[in-house]
């Protein structure tokens, strides 16, 4: 008996850690603040700015540019074929250079008809009052990329505080194979 509890203890807790709604289409992962739907991906990060040095901060971009990246396979394979809607990016900075930021981030998708017209892989470059270095990225990304196909890469989105973010995506070499 003692076994059976355990196990219903932990099955409960494993679905709710991290739990898709069918009816909404909504992941939910409380350990980064990131929540999915097939609409977006959204999130806030609270928190410190620098910590020895590292940019803890701009380090949420690299947590979305995952969950988004994540979001969009899920979506594809759910034969809901969507790309990441650039214009309608949203990013907002509160507090930086106090020590204590507030750095909040909605990506958008568009739904697509054809599934060779879907992205299910993306990322970013940017930094905190530096000119993102988008020729490295595109370099460090060329082998990514299927053959004959290229980055689809967002306008500079930039804050009043600094920030300045590219945000890129592509097709996903494993998961639209037949795409090529």
């Amino acid at each position: 008996m003692k076994q059976l509890i355990t196990l219903v203890i932990l099955i409960f807790g494993f679905t709710n850690c991290n739990h898709q709604d069918k009816k909404e289409g909504t992941n939910i992962s409380k350990e980064n603040g990131i929540t999915c739907h097939t609409k977006a991906c959204q999130g806030t990060y609270q928190g410190k700015e620098f910590i020895n040095g590292d940019d803890i901060a701009h380090q949420f971009s690299n947590t979305m540019s995952a969950a988004v990246g994540d979001q969009l396979k899920a979506l594809f394979k759910s034969g809901d074929y969507s790309k990441v809607d650039f214009k309608n990016i949203t990013m907002r900075t509160e507090g930086m250079g106090s020590g204590h930021v507030s750095y909040t981030l909605s990506i958008p998708f568009i739904t697509v008809s054809q599934k060779c017209e879907a992205y299910t892989s993306f990322d970013h470059v940017g930094g905190w009052n530096h000119t993102p270095a988008l020729s490295q990225r595109k370099a460090q990304l060329k082998d990514v990329l299927m053959q004959g196909h290229h980055l689809d890469i967002s306008d500079l989105k930039t804050t009043p505080e600094g920030l300045q973010e590219y945000w890129i995506q592509w097709k996903h070499k494993v998961v639209q194979a037949d795409c090529e």
